[in-house]
């Protein structure tokens, strides 16, 4: 039952940018409504990530970077309750990981890298081995862990200014050289199993889809405390105006740039190695 209404949520929330814009044809939907198909866990790494790039990325550039220009503040204290700031992109994974942790899925989330501002994010040894191949790479890499289950490692990049800028004029950073396009760190996933079902699959993308959703409420709900004055609706903020989307309209944008390759994960009948697709995803 959660697989046919999930699913059915995606088409809908896809729609005409599935049937009418993409590429190649989907497979047969009857062949879709089959809860028993087993998922390999890289496949459902490749969709989680594919949520938590595109909620990054238009964060990181909607939110972030074109606030800053029209005077709004993100730092590390943005939870104090006097603080008059929104988090900054990395502390907004976290916030996303910290809602993960409360939903019944069994998939985990954390950043990491080997040039860490919190040294709490700092890779152990093992980590910073497969850190050192995925950078190598520059793709994902996935692996059993005996501990662990399997983890998904993916490339943290500089794509926006805020993330180099903020890097590099911070006291603690250990590195001031920054880049765009650098690769900072990674985002980990684990899971415990190497396969799942369809069921499995769709229910925990859609958890991740309620976690930056919560995460993103958090944000504005703040913000219309110390700021009532921003508009907060169907609006971005631009040039000319100081708004910020309401919790819709950001997630409309997350999952109109997510959506389809969660679904094409899903629905793949030969695919290619989990980490050979998350290159070509990511590339």
């Amino acid at each position: 039952m959660i697989f046919r209404i999930v699913l059915t949520g995606f088409f809908a929330c896809t729609g005409i940018y599935l049937f009418a814009s993409a590429p190649e044809p989907l497979p047969d939907k009857a062949a879709l409504f089959n809860d028993s198909r087993s998922i390999h866990v890289g496949n459902m790494f490749n969709a989680v990530n594919a949520v938590n790039h595109a909620a990054r990325a238009i964060y990181t550039e909607r939110i972030v970077g074109v606030g800053m220009k029209r005077g709004l503040k993100f730092g590390e204290d943005w939870a104090e309750p006097d603080v008059e700031k929104g988090p900054l992109p990395a502390l907004f994974l976290r916030l996303v990981a910290g809602r993960m942790e409360g939903k019944p899925s069994r998939l985990g989330l954390y950043l990491g890298s080997d040039e860490p501002i919190n040294k709490s994010n700092l890779f152990d040894t093992a980590q910073a081995v497969s850190f050192e191949e995925m950078k190598a790479t520059k793709s994902a890499v996935i692996m059993p862990v005996e501990t662990v289950g399997y983890v998904g490692m993916y490339p943290d990049v500089a794509s926006a200014a805020p993330c180099v800028t903020c890097h590099n004029d911070h006291p603690d950073s250990p590195k001031k050289d920054w880049e765009l396009n650098d690769i900072m760190g990674a985002t980990t996933w684990t899971y415990p199993t190497e396969k799942l079902g369809a069921d499995a699959y769709l229910s925990t993308t859609e958890e991740l889809f309620q976690s930056v959703e919560e995460a993103y409420g958090m944000y504005i709900d703040k913000v219309a405390v110390f700021n009532p004055d921003i508009e907060i609706g169907s609006v971005w903020p631009d040039a000319q105006k100081l708004a910020l989307p309401d919790r819709q309209t950001f997630m409309a944008a997350v999952r109109q740039r997510a959506s389809m390759t969660v679904v094409e994960e899903l629905v793949l009948i030969n695919p290619l190695d989990p980490s050979e697709k998350a290159k070509e995803i990511f590339k």
